[in-house]
């Protein structure tokens, strides 16, 4: 939908891996055409003097597209085969803005703004830009120094609340989770409110204000006030509704982030109404196709989530992320070699995509692949989830002390994993030391409450009933038949638990 709109109304700047996902349909392309027509060769020029996005293809080309089909020779910088640069891309920058290319709008926007009137129409649009790109890329005090910059120079209300829109989303957002502070972004964020609401023309009030008040909705959910955030996008949409005609882009937008929020209310119904309003209004627009489809998917109703994952898997260049989502589907319905076939696929789009990792190396145990699965686990040392797939690898070749190690470590870089402490419980009834167990097993449910951890609770209860004093024994199979009850109320189709609780529910 957005091609077909004015400029000032396409509101959606791609992210970072868009053009990831670019190379990858290239890659794609290029590898089945190769196929049908024969290998080819390719020699590559000046390499050195790429832009980031070309850097990127080549990469993506010679990694993904078999050796047999394209060969990529790189000639050096200095060698004879070198041409000279005579001149440069021309500086776009409405398409570098639009299709996502965010280190040649960071370069030109360094080479453009010297050039134009400082807080003239033109540099702030310049500088907006620049620094949307700089952000995107990890470059955020880069984009800070700017924005300070123009603070310094202008007097402009609606170009400095735009700036300290810019500056809040900066402040919240920023790549490294340390350096967020919910609290600061705040201050800026009313900043911006409190300008763009003396803005005297309703439209372009309506347009900015909804921005900020979306904005300061972000910042309120950061600091987990999700009502006050909701009542913020809703404030948004009725001011777009009154006062902005057009603009729809902006009003999707605005009502898929009311559905996320409405989801975490509780209230799945009018979550699903607003994402599939968002995608009627684009229907050719993906993501709000994966964010359905994972609504969906907790709600229990996943042959609906498989047809939104797989819709937006044909809607445009491909990514990642619907192929994991779909490999749970596929894992919990017993299509292991399915599940298997979309984590390969979703690493192979993004060798970086560290959850696909956490995700196929357990499996690959379950499948008794454990060499593959430690390749998988040992990937990153410091993330606690490789750490507990690791321990699961460990506990099954038969050593618990490498076993709970690796747990141990999961749970120093993230106390509240469950998984950490339901995989340290399941060492320790191995061991024999059943009181252990449960209580390892307890604070996993208090964590995440699952069938499966319930389930193992309920036998290390059982095990540390045995030899136990008969009213301690009483009350340690009481709680073990809680247990058991309240995993099948969660699994009512699990056998396992149907059996344990019929067998500790006959007399003793």
């Amino acid at each position: 939908m957005a091609a077909g709109l004015p400029r000032e109304e396409r509101i959606l700047v791609p992210g970072r891996l868009r053009t990831l996902r670019l190379a990858n349909g290239i890659a794609e392309f290029v590898r089945d055409r190769l196929a049908v027509r024969g290998p080819l060769s390719v020699r590559v020029l000046n390499a050195h003097a790429a832009d980031p996005t070309d850097t990127e293809l080549l990469t993506v080309l010679g990694r993904r597209v078999p050796a047999g089909l394209l060969t990529i020779t790189v000639e050096p910088a200095d060698g004879p085969s070198a041409s000279p640069l005579t001149s440069r891309v021309p500086l776009d920058l409405d398409r570098y803005r639009d299709e996502g290319f965010h280190h040649a709008m960071a370069e030109a926007g360094a080479a453009v703004l010297p050039t134009l009137a400082e807080d003239g129409e033109e540099w702030w649009q310049a500088l907006h830009r620049t620094t949307t790109a700089l952000a995107a890329l990890d470059r955020e005090d880069e984009a800070r120094d700017l924005l300070d910059r123009a603070r310094r120079v202008s007097t402009h209300p609606k170009h400095r609340a735009t700036a300290a829109y810019a500056t809040a989303m900066l402040l919240v957002r920023h790549h490294d989770p340390g350096r967020r502070d919910p609290r600061e972004a705040m201050a800026w964020i009313n900043e911006a409110i409190a300008l763009t609401s003396l803005l005297p023309d309703p439209r372009e009030r309506a347009f900015h204000l909804g921005f900020d008040l979306n904005g300061k909705a972000l910042v309120q959910t950061r600091l987990g006030e999700h009502e006050a955030a909701l009542r913020l996008v809703q404030a948004a949409i009725d001011l777009a509704e009154r006062d902005l005609p057009g603009h729809p882009v902006h009003k999707a937008v605005l009502r898929a982030n009311r559905a996320q929020l409405t989801a975490l209310l509780g209230d799945p119904e009018g979550a699903l109404a607003d994402l599939s309003a968002a995608i009627a209004a684009d229907p050719g627009y993906p993501d709000p196709y994966l964010d359905r489809g994972n609504l969906l998917h907790r709600l229990g109703r996943p042959e609906r989530a498989l047809a939104d994952y797989e819709t937006a898997m044909r809607l445009g260049p491909p990514f990642p992320e619907p192929y994991y989502n779909r490999s749970e589907i596929r894992y919990a319905q017993g299509d292991l070699a399915g599940a298997l076939a979309d984590l390969d696929y979703a690493i192979e789009l993004d060798p970086g995509f560290t959850d696909a990792y956490v995700n196929r190396a357990g499996l690959l145990v379950a499948l008794d692949d454990l060499d593959g699965a430690r390749a998988d686990a040992e990937r990153d040392p410091d993330n606690p989830y490789l750490l507990c797939v690791l321990g699961q690898i460990e506990a099954a070749l038969g050593d618990p002390v490498g076993a709970r190690k690796a747990y141990e470590s999961a749970l120093e870089r993230d106390p509240g994993l469950a998984a950490a402490w339901a995989g340290r419980g399941a060492v320790a009834y191995e061991e024999g030391d059943h009181e252990a167990a449960a209580a390892d097993l307890g604070r996993a449910i208090e964590l995440e409450e699952t069938a499966e951890a319930l389930f193992n609770r309920s036998l290390a209860l059982r095990a540390d009933a045995a030899g136990r004093p008969p009213a301690d024994a009483h009350a340690l199979l009481g709680r073990a038949r809680a247990d058991l009850r309240r995993a099948r109320e969660l699994a009512p189709e699990d056998e396992d638990v149907r059996r344990a609780l019929a067998e500790l529910s006959q007399p003793t």
